[in-house]
């Protein structure tokens, strides 16, 4: 109970290619877990498996949008074929363009933002509970946001998209427990990766960001990896259902 170990683990990263991701799917290697990142550009992809690579870590890297049905379908196939099993998924991808309204927001990029967001984590979540129930386990963790309980100018589609994301966790947690799958999330503040450059590279907007944080900093991506790895290993078997704020307690 003192250490994670994930050894034996099959693991799936989505966007797993940079950023947050990146540093999961590193982390869960070196706990012993075979990896599966996925992401939309083959390029990005290359590069996180050589990055790692050179760090003493082999991963596995299939391209995949998240947001397309066919696309994910091919993809838990390709990871049932390589390892007939999966054990754990991080619904990691995300992303958002910033609008000054929703409602005079384009419909098209409305969609756009569901889609990647909450739409793709409905899908992945499907394909790797089909797997998870051929072992009789496993571990699903959605990456969700504050944005999720806290609306932010500029990214009204993201706070919707993350408050379904929270909902979803919480609807799977209940349909799933009988096939002793937990499903749980994890709604981290501002992180310092390149998804959210915007906010920090600003350093009059880092500095109002940081007022509003009692630990007086964002949040490194370190920070939010540990309490995945907590999500992922034994020591959370009898939690399920719960979403975990790494904010330096900006919400309390």
């Amino acid at each position: 109970m003192n250490t994670i170990d994930l050894t034996g683990k099959v693991a799936l990263v989505t966007g797993g290619s940079r950023g947050l991701g990146k540093a999961i799917a590193m982390a869960m290697a070196e706990k012993g877990a075979e990896v599966v990142i996925c992401g939309r550009k083959q390029d990005n992809l290359d590069q996180a498996v050589e990055d790692l690579r050179q760090k003493g870590i082999n991963i596995t890297a299939f391209m995949a949008n998240i947001g397309n049905s066919d696309e994910v379908t091919a993809l838990f196939k390709a990871i049932e074929d390589r390892f007939d099993r999966l054990d754990i998924l991080v619904n990691n991808v995300g992303m958002n363009i910033l609008t000054p309204s929703v409602i005079a927001t384009d419909e098209g990029l409305w969609d756009k933002i569901i889609t990647t967001n909450l739409k793709g984590t409905f899908l992945a979540s499907a394909g790797g509970a089909r797997l998870m129930k051929k072992t009789g386990q496993g571990k699903i963790i959605n990456i969700s946001s504050i944005a999720a309980r806290k609306a932010a100018m500029g990214m009204g589609i993201y706070c919707v998209a993350k408050a379904g994301v929270e909902m979803l966790t919480r609807v799977l947690a209940v349909e799933l427990a009988q096939d002793h799958i937990n499903v749980n999330g994890v709604a981290p503040s501002v992180v310092k990766t390149k998804f959210s450059q915007p906010f920090w590279s600003n350093e009059s907007l880092l500095k109002e960001i940081t007022n509003t944080i009692p630990m007086a900093r964002i949040a490194e991506t370190d920070d939010v990896v540990g309490t995945v790895l907590f999500l992922a290993s034994g020591m959370s078997d009898f939690v399920t259902g719960e979403i975990i704020t790494v904010d330096g307690g900006s919400m309390a």
